[in-house]
């Protein structure tokens, strides 16, 4: 699966993420106290995890869906989009 991140510094960045779900941070264990991202939502085609779109902690959740729809992820990877609350 795709991890796509919205805000702060890896803004518009994608990497591969192992696993059959998404962890609900990411980075998912810093030990260090430091604000991760977190999981918004979560794009499926034919009952798998094709993406997974994290925001930046300072970012609310409209934020992060509105730039999710207006990058197109949903149809980029022909998936329906569950949001994570």
């Amino acid at each position: 699966m795709r991890a796509l991140f919205v805000g702060g510094v890896i803004d518009n960045n994608e990497l591969d993420l192992d696993g059959t779900e998404p962890p609900k941070h990411y980075p998912p264990e810093t030990g260090s106290g430091q604000s991760r991202y977190r999981l918004h939502l979560v794009g499926r085609k034919q009952n798998h995890v094709a993406y997974a779109v994290y925001g930046a902690p300072e970012l609310a959740g409209e934020e992060v869906l509105r730039v999710s729809t207006e990058r197109e992820y949903a149809r980029r990877f022909d998936a329906a989009e569950d949001v994570i609350e």
